[in-house]
């Protein structure tokens, strides 16, 4: 088909981290099927180009276009990555790390370029040289949040809805997606202006609170990351002194956060039996990890204990068993749609709307729906507003 560009062909594919076996593989042909594509050589159809466009997520004009697009390769949004690390990212993963760039978009459209929240957290709130202890304990005074209301919070899902308030007050957005991957649990992308945070909902609502003020952390050095939990040593190994710093840094911010070692030594006398780590976990409305995480730090019990029931929990939850689980085949894609995007970013895209600043096919293409959707996502923002 004439017009179509064969470097934007090898452009897409090399962005979206597909080989390109991978693709001659999709279309039934051989690799130097796909290649002659990339060369120039000979063209798709349209009806293949179509099939092509949605196997790279991307929109079928974009291979018309004259020039490459100038869009940032991930090795340019995740500088402190190892290349080797890059090269995990799975191709549905950069998609949605892509998608969080157009969120960042579309926030700057809705606030006309400036950050609603009056009190910006990453501007007004300083890390460097201080202890973790401190950085922790001064943010929950910041947020005005103290343990007794965490504690109250009741169940973790609750928990997450009202840390995702916090924070999105202070404004850092929150999102949330099906990564697909089970490996990563979440990442951030920093900007002055509309820093995002992107969640995996596929995992239990514990591991992503954790995953949102780890990724919080990283926000605070101004850094982008995606975050791995069962990265091990030989992954910090690869890493910057510096940058193992923050990364260590950054784990440590999370537990320390959610569980404050002041509160927390009244339960270092327990057995840290099954039984314990679950109750004191579902005190503090995070994971087992977290716990288990704290008994090791003050040397109850030691790296082999740790390590053991560690790899026992994700063993179990690798399992397609267990994973089948945590998906609820057949839900409400409206009510999917609300838990992706959050309260606050759907009242602001519905301001918008209200405020005729915008029309509803703009509210619809800023909420990812069709226009035919919009009264029953305009309910959902009022039903969960009568909850609270």
């Amino acid at each position: 088909m004439k017009g179509i560009n064969p470097q934007i062909l090898l452009w897409a594919r090399e962005q979206t981290g597909l080989a390109i076996e991978e693709v001659a593989s999709h279309f039934k042909k051989d690799p130097e099927f796909i290649e002659n594509w990339e060369k120039g050589l000979s063209s798709p159809s349209f009806p293949q180009l179509e099939k092509l466009a949605k196997k790279y997520k991307r929109p079928t004009a974009l291979f018309f276009f004259p020039e490459v697009p100038q869009e940032e390769s991930l090795e340019g949004s995740f500088r402190t990555l190892p290349e080797q690390e890059i090269r995990y990212i799975e191709p549905h993963l950069r998609f949605l790390i892509r998608k969080a760039r157009a969120m960042q978009i579309n926030l700057s459209e809705l606030n006309n370029g400036s950050n609603p929240s009056n009190r910006f957290l990453l501007h007004n709130f300083n890390v460097e040289n201080k202890q973790l202890d401190v950085v922790a304990r001064e943010l929950r005074d910041y947020f005005g949040i103290d343990l007794n209301t965490q504690q109250q919070y009741g169940n973790p899902e609750t928990a997450f809805k009202e840390w995702r308030l916090v924070v999105e007050k202070h404004g850092v957005f929150v999102f949330k997606d099906a990564f697909k991957d089970g490996r990563f649990s979440g990442f951030c992308l920093y900007d002055d202006v509309f820093p995002v945070i992107y969640i995996n909902n596929s995992l239990p609502h514990p591991r992503q609170i954790f995953t949102l003020f780890h990724e919080l952390a990283h926000l605070l050095f101004k850094t982008s990351y995606i975050e791995a939990p069962l990265r091990g040593s030989e992954f910090l190994n690869r890493l910057s002194e510096y940058d193992k710093k923050i990364e260590v840094f950054c784990n440590a911010f999370a537990g320390e956060f959610l569980v404050p070692d002041d509160d927390f030594i009244r339960h270092l006398d327990a057995e840290v039996d099954d039984r314990n780590l679950q109750r004191f976990a579902e005190q503090y409305s995070v994971s087992r990890e977290v716990i288990l995480r704290k008994f090791l730090d003050n040397s109850i019990i030691d790296s082999e204990f740790y390590n053991k029931k560690v790899r026992q929990w994700n063993e179990v939850w690798a399992a397609p068993k267990q994973r089948n689980k945590t998906k609820k085949s057949g839900g409400n894609p409206n009510f999917t749609k609300r838990a992706y995007l959050g309260e606050s970013y759907m009242e602001m895209a519905f301001s918008q709307y209200y405020k005729n600043n915008i029309s509803i096919e703009q509210l619809a293409d800023y909420l990812d729906v069709k226009v035919g959707r919009i009264p029953k996502m305009e309910s959902l923002i009022f039903e969960e507003r009568s909850r609270s």
